[in-house]
């Protein structure tokens, strides 16, 4: 049962303006690492999958350079939306693709975000090989969820119930109660709930328990699984799918391919079939996982200085203290700060509480309200 990976590049990372803008999201910038997040993200999985069975979907704006980072991979394998959708019909236009390549295989298809940060590889290809395998074995949709350590808001969760046997020979079968089983990263577990963010309270008690996981937005299933997943769970965008499927390999499917997604619901695959599904199994992982979804991650991905300053690029300070500094090209000096995001990229300049790091978007949003775009 050959392995396909679907690496989702659609994203447009707004919390990281002014870095991130429309014409050069996120996953195609370098945080940490050798490369962009996109190509470690592809370099992550290659001991896994090969190239020719490693698939980028994304939009029209971000195909061609998502094709000139990642030169290892097959043109066709670059797959484009005419509009984001999110999630759910991301996954359901790759699994159609999966099907006209490889028709009566049904392939394990990975579905991993393309801007994530991962610190240790080869933990996290220890804990994707284990959801392969499970993935291989039965009708399951597996997820990979992170032990967390800290109780962060921004970030939804994964209740774990009962702890299945280290290798699915038997996945029916029980062998042990719920218990923190950390061994080569393969313990599995079934799932019993997803939790949207939650706030700080109840953030704290989630992760104090011992039961919860983060939700890292990666998963692992069969093509037939997951559509039949979402011919139950999501029917419009199934018959959406269906025609799609029949329009591929005629000169229509251009034309079938816009009408079918002006007409798709946006819906995420978490909300549109994990939180309905029951066939569900968690892979937990320590491998230095961080979505990166904001400045402040920072401070998780790079050490601080003498006086708690996280400074990328130049700077200068005096009495400038528990501060994030990042300089695209200019020097950036700065007298008496004390918690600020301060971040130069190009043609703007960010200044905020780091508290506020997340609330970007609304900037942006007032930026477009204002007619000032080219700064977007």
């Amino acid at each position: 049962m050959r392995v396909a990976a679907v690496i989702m590049a659609g994203g447009k990372g707004e919390r990281l303006w002014p870095k991130s803008r429309r014409s050069l999201p996120k996953q195609l910038l370098n945080f940490s690492g050798p490369g962009s997040l996109i190509q470690q993200t592809a370099a992550r999985i290659a001991p896994l999958v090969p190239p020719e069975l490693t698939f980028v979907i994304t939009g029209s704006e971000y195909a061609e350079a998502s094709a000139r980072q990642l030169p290892g991979l097959p043109p066709e394998n670059i797959l484009v939306e005419p509009m984001g959708r999110n999630t759910a019909p991301c996954v359901g236009l790759a699994s159609v693709v999966l099907e006209h390549r490889y028709p009566g295989e049904d392939l394990v298809m990975v579905v991993l975000p393309a801007d994530h940060v991962i610190r240790n590889d080869v933990s996290f290809r220890e804990v994707l090989a284990a959801a392969i395998s499970w993935a291989q074995a039965g009708p399951y949709l597996v997820t990979l969820g992170l032990w967390p350590t800290r109780p962060e808001t921004g970030y939804g969760y994964i209740r774990m119930g009962e702890v299945l046997p280290p290798r699915p020979s038997e996945p029916g079968q029980l062998e042990a109660p719920l218990e923190r089983v950390r061994t080569d990263g393969r313990a599995a577990y079934r799932v019993e709930a997803f939790i949207e963010k939650p706030n700080r309270i109840v953030a704290q008690r989630l992760l104090a328990d011992g039961r919860h996981l983060w939700n890292s937005g990666m998963f692992v299933w069969r093509l037939s699984v997951i559509r039949e997943e979402i011919a139950h769970h999501l029917p419009e965008l199934d018959q959406s799918l269906r025609r799609i499927a029949r329009a591929w390999p005629t000169l229509q499917r251009q034309q079938v391919l816009r009408q079918e997604y002006d007409r798709m619901p946006s819906v995420s695959i978490d909300y549109g079939i994990m939180e309905k599904a029951e066939r569900i199994i968690v892979i937990p992982g320590d491998f230095g996982w961080d979505d990166a979804g904001s400045w402040t991650a920072l401070e998780r991905l790079f050490a601080a200085d003498d006086a708690g300053n996280v400074v990328q690029g130049k700077h200068v300070g005096l009495d400038t203290e528990d501060c994030i500094i990042y300089s695209e090209d200019k020097l950036v000096a700065t007298i008496g700060l004390s918690g600020l995001v301060v971040v130069q990229a190009g043609d703007a300049l960010l200044v905020c509480p780091k508290e506020r790091a997340q609330d970007v978007k609304q900037l942006l949003q007032r930026l477009k309200e204002e007619g000032r775009e080219s700064y977007l």
